[in-house]
This record gives structure tokens, sequence and C-alpha cells, in this order.
């Protein structure tokens, strides 16, 4: 049995499977049209996926085990919350630095017990409230994070293939995490090259004769990997004086945003190589 991987195909293929079914998951971006038909709806298609199976020309996805689903939709839960809370700072940094003419530290705006925020909108009525609402939603996303990130660190540990992830500059124990359960097995990566291109840390250009013919699908590959080796290398070049040194050469070169993706590519890289070696993270052999 094939079926497309479209956003909701779980309770499609789970069933499929405990019926006893085997499961194929077709990768629709991976899929060429087959050309010269003169109609097209879903029928036909079905008949192309099924052709596509008998000659062993199907391109597939990978079935992530049922059983492990719900801790990642879990910690993806997380990554979103982040990203609203982290919407909500600059807002507010942005309202502080236009009405006030400093800026505010991250650090401070998430303190818990202490607000810092207040004191320096006080002198308008507006724009007191207009702080106190941010501060609270921010609060409040913050407390929800921890509550996620414990029940998380309760439930799930690091497996040992995976456990060495956390010699790598920039990964702690929760990018660690996302990056065990977002890659699965990582054999199922013919190569370096793939996980990387997964982890959507590879050039989507197309060129010819040096000229630029169009763009790939951006979107292709696992965004939540993309996230976890963005996050790794923004850690990295704060507080590790080798991927700061190579984020540096990059800038000199080029933008800060191409400087970081280039640092993010290092990692993912390295990242690989651990997890199918099972090594530790060797400096000399990334930053050179």
């Amino acid at each position: 049995m094939v079926v497309e991987s479209t956003y909701n195909w779980y309770w499609l293929v789970d069933g499929l499977m405990a019926a006893g079914f085997a499961v194929h998951l077709a990768n629709p971006a991976a899929i060429q049209k087959y050309h010269g038909l003169k109609h097209a709806d879903d029928k036909h298609d079905a008949f192309w996926l099924a052709e596509m199976l008998r000659l062993d020309i199907l391109p597939e996805g990978y079935i992530y085990p049922k059983e492990e689903r719900p801790i990642r939709d879990l910690l993806r839960k997380r990554g979103h919350l982040v990203a609203l809370r982290s919407s909500m700072i600059i807002s507010l940094q942005n309202i502080i630095s236009r009405n006030c003419g400093i800026k505010v530290n991250v650090i401070d705006i998430k303190r818990l017990r202490e607000d810092r925020v207040s004191p320096l909108l006080a002198m308008n009525e507006d724009l007191a409230l207009a702080g106190q609402m941010s501060k609270e939603s921010i609060d409040f996303l913050t407390r929800q994070i921890h509550s996620i990130e414990a029940v998380i660190e309760r439930k799930l540990k690091l497996e040992d293939r995976y456990k060495l992830l956390l010699t790598v500059p920039g990964i702690g124990k929760i990018i660690a995490l996302t990056i065990m359960l977002e890659t699965g097995p990582v054999d199922r990566f013919q190569n370096v090259g793939n996980y990387a291109s997964y982890c959507r840390l590879v050039s989507s250009r197309w060129t010819s004769n040096e000229k630029t013919k169009g763009k790939g699908n951006k979107k292709n590959g696992n965004k939540y990997l993309s996230w976890a080796f963005s996050e790794a290398a923004e850690f990295a070049r704060r507080y590790d004086e080798r991927a700061r040194a190579y984020y540096n050469r990059k800038l000199r070169k080029t933008n800060f945003m191409v400087a970081h993706t280039a640092l993010a590519h290092k990692l993912a890289r390295a990242a690989y190589h651990i997890m199918r070696d099972q090594v530790e993270f060797v400096q000399e052999k990334i930053f050179t």
C-alpha cells in the first residue's frame, strides 16, 4: 500500500499498518509527474504511485515510529512557544528602544522574579499597559516552556548513540534531544551531504554557465533540525572561541546570515559523523 506523505498521514498509515498492510510512504517532492497525460486526477495519481512501486522506483519517506511521535510533537510545541516568546521579546524591546532610547537585555526581560520592564515605561499610562501585557505574556510562555522541559527530561533520555552530541559546542540537552528525535536512525541518510540537505543547510540555487537559473524548494527537509542547528550555531558563536573565530572569518567575506548558516552547516556535518561513527567532537577537524 502506498500513501503520499501529506501533513496528516499519521492516522492513515497507522491504521493500515495495524490492519496488517505493508505501507510505503511516498515522498511527493521527489516524484516527477508522468508526462504526456491529457487528464490527471486522484485516481490516475494512485495508479502512477502503484506503477512506481511495481517498478521499484518509488521515492519513499521515513515512517517515524508511532510510539515516539507524541514526545517529539511535545518537543516541537516547546519550539513553537520559544518562537512566540522571542517575537514578543523583540516587540517589547522595540517599544522600549523607541520611547526610552535604551536597549534592554533579553535576560532582564525574561526574569520571572523581578520586573525590570514596567519602571522603564511608567512615564505614560498607555505605554505602561503595553509593557505590562507584554511582560505578563512573556512570563506565561516562559513558565509553559519550563513545564514542557520538565516533562521531557523526566520521560526522555538521550540514547547512547546520541550522547556524544553534547561534546559539540552550542549543543545542550534540549537541542541534543531535538536532534535525536528529528533525525531518527542516522543510517537512513546515505552520506553527510544528504543529512545537511535534510537539515535545510544546503543551497537551493540553480546555476548554469555561472548564471542563476532559478531556485529549488527551500522548504525541502526538516525545519526543526534547521532550527536546532541554527540555535547551536548561535550559542557556539557566543561561547566557543574557535567557533566564533570561524564565524568572524566568514563574516569578513560575506553578510552575517551567510556566516551564521555556514557555522550551522559545519555543526550539522559534525553531528552526522558523531552519530554515525560514535566519536567525540574534534574541533581541529571542523574549524580549520
